[in-house]
């Protein structure tokens, strides 16, 4: 059949790869994002996958997912609905029915779509498209399976290695509909499987051969150019939150002149931290897979006791389950980095799905008056940003801090400029013997910097500074362990009051959009692209409003109350029940404008979804 191929121009486009969690869906949307990040535009990426190492075969609770969103500017999220949707079987094709637009390419393996693959989908009809009332898109059908195994004939591998290679026929296609340059997938290929020379030429002539079928048979009428985005010089790589994370506390340690320690114990989603810095022994890094949360979070008190720039990461469960220590942390004012990829919960909850139900549990998840520093990272870059920000107040502050981050941003990427580290201040730690070098025999534990009232650090083994700190009341002038009732309100006291004084190093809120708006969104952490682009298609329908993204949670910055107070209606949207907005109604009684827009999915907000409501949020009031 002769097709006359349309070429659209378009800004954007989001992609989405799925199938099996076997089906090599993760690599193949990490190689074509990665691909698209190289050839010069913007990408978001959402990897979502189930919680089952490999659920049954073609089944609906089995499907993983990959989707990216590309473009040449102002990709803020990994988008709404898709353009292209590569469903390696049926499974894949129904969970995602309700995320295709009008006119979208459904590429699909006809190979897969037999009648007991359909019947493991749970289709009723052997016609999936019509069922899904999805005659609105464009299908192509390829058989991929076939296909792929005729391209791997020669290969000499086994049968079960040739069909993992069937994701590479259908980058190929992919790649072809977006004219990806074939040179880099094999340099990216080449690296990822270079220990395998066998795997390498197999998954190269996969992909070739996929990209030739498209090419040579003109498969679609519609194929998609996206301009390049004008990047500024440097060196760029695509990047996902967690390893960002992890990248920022090494800059952070660099920056402070001291070792990095990180103790954790593997937990979904925030393991790849752990495996990210016990490669980095090139920076004297100490990763320590510990047996346990509570080893984690102990093992790094001791390693910051004694002088390290410490930090443990977890999720929610574990965050639970280190509550104690950080009681522990908090008494004996040692620096402490706690990452939490917050995921879905209670309990064990859906480890592989994103939330922000964790803000209350680390706000005040601990046993008596345990003031700390609370900060959450908005995208995966900032990921890295946050985490040198944590270690600095850490360390400045003598604090323990928790860096909130989530699965969406944790797992998800984006083009990454990597920074110039002498744009990034020094670290300053408060060493005891910085301040007391000249009258050792006048310092005592507790002793305090009058303006920012951080305790100094004296590490072991310093001459003349021995001390000696834990979880016992100490007294504020001796160091001594103290039940005295005054003694013990002044520290209760001046811990809190150190923590608000931090609000003196941070910078003051900022908000986009209107500057006459009567309307402010304000979200937290991880939500920014959504909320963000909310706010610019607000505008664009011709109404009048701002958005406040809040990075700096304990303590607010300084401007905070008088912000909020300058607008009719604050609509605080947040995938929990409503713990950010509890906690601004509670810090600022006075507000009385504070309106909650909460949705708990385990997924991302929805743009459309968040137009919708909010306008009619802003008709109503």
């Amino acid at each position: 059949m002769s097709i006359n191929r349309v070429v659209t121009d378009i800004k954007q486009v989001t992609v989405r790869f799925s199938g099996d969690s076997g089906d090599g869906m993760q690599l193949s949307g990490t190689l074509f994002s990665t691909l698209s990040a190289i050839f010069g535009n913007e990408i978001s990426t959402f990897p979502d996958f189930p919680a089952e190492i490999r659920a049954p075969q073609g089944s609906l609770h089995g499907v993983s997912g990959f989707q990216v969103r590309i473009g040449a500017k102002d990709v803020y999220n990994s988008g709404d609905k898709t353009d292209v949707l590569i469903a390696m079987n049926p499974s894949a094709l129904k969970v995602n029915a309700q995320y295709l637009k009008k006119d979208s390419i459904v590429i699909f393996d006809i190979d897969a779509f037999k009648k007991r693959d359909l019947d493991k989908a749970k289709f009723n009809t052997e016609d999936p498209f019509t069922e899904l009332n999805l005659e609105h898109v464009q299908q192509l059908g390829v058989p991929i399976t076939s296909l792929t195994k005729a391209s791997l004939d020669d290969s000499g591998l086994e049968n079960k290695d040739i069909l993992r290679s069937k994701n590479m026929f259908a980058l190929g296609i992919v790649c072809w509909l977006f004219n990806r340059p074939m040179e880099i997938a094999d340099k990216l290929l080449e690296q990822k499987f270079a220990r395998k020379p066998k795997l390498i030429e197999a998954n190269i002539k996969a992909l070739t051969d996929g990209y030739n079928y498209g090419d040579n048979l003109q498969l679609t009428a519609t194929t998609y150019k996206i301009d390049v985005v004008e990047s500024g010089k440097g060196f760029y790589m695509d990047v996902n939150g967690n390893t960002a994370t992890a990248y920022g506390l090494i800059a952070a340690a660099e920056k402070a002149g001291i070792k990095l320690f990180l103790g954790s114990y593997p937990i979904t989603p925030a393991t790849d931290i752990l495996q990210e810095l016990t490669k980095r022994k090139d920076f004297g890094v100490k990763a320590l897979q510990m047996e346990d949360e509570i080893a984690g979070i102990t093992s790094a008190i001791g390693a910051s006791f004694a002088g390290c720039l410490a930090a443990t990461s977890t999720s929610g469960p574990g965050l639970s389950l280190k509550s104690e220590a950080l009681g522990l942390a908090v008494m004996t004012e040692l620096p402490l980095v706690v990452i939490d990829v917050q995921r879905s919960g209670p309990s064990t909850g859906m480890p592989t799905k994103s939330e922000q139900t964790d803000l209350n549990q680390a706000l005040y998840g601990r046993n008596g008056e345990s003031p700390l520093v609370v900060i959450a990272a908005t995208t995966p870059i900032d990921c890295f940003e946050s985490a040198f920000e944590a270690s600095k107040l850490a360390i400045e502050h003598m604090t323990p801090v928790i860096l909130l981050t989530d699965g969406y941003i944790a797992n998800g990427s984006s083009a990454w400029k990597i920074p110039n580290m002498n744009d990034y201040p020094q670290i300053i730690a408060p060493y005891v013997e910085d301040k007391f070098k000249d009258n050792a025999e006048d310092w005592k534990p507790f002793l305090r910097d009058e303006r920012s009232l951080v305790r100094y650090w004296g590490i072991p083994g310093t001459a003349n500074y021995m001390h000696r700190i834990g979880g016992l009341e100490k007294d504020r002038f001796t160091g001594v362990i103290s039940s005295n009732p005054e003694n013990h309100q002044y520290m209760v006291d001046i811990r809190k009051q150190k923590i608000e004084n931090i609000a003196d190093f941070i910078p003051e809120q900022k908000v986009l959009g209107d500057e006459d708006a009567d309307t402010l969104i304000v979200g937290w952490g991880g939500t920014y692209g959504h909320l963000l682009e909310t706010m610019l298609h607000l505008h664009d329908n011709g109404k009048k409003v701002a958005l406040a993204q809040f990075r700096h949670i304990s303590p607010l910055p300084r401007n905070t109350h008088n912000l909020l107070k300058s607008y009719n209606r604050i609509i605080v949207a947040e995938q929990n029940s409503g713990q950010f907005a509890a906690y601004l109604s509670g810090k600022f009684q006075d507000l009385t404008n504070i309106i909650s827009f909460n949705r708990v999915e385990g997924q991302p907000f929805k743009v459309s979804e968040l137009v919708e409501e909010f306008s009619k949020i802003m008709e109503e009031q």
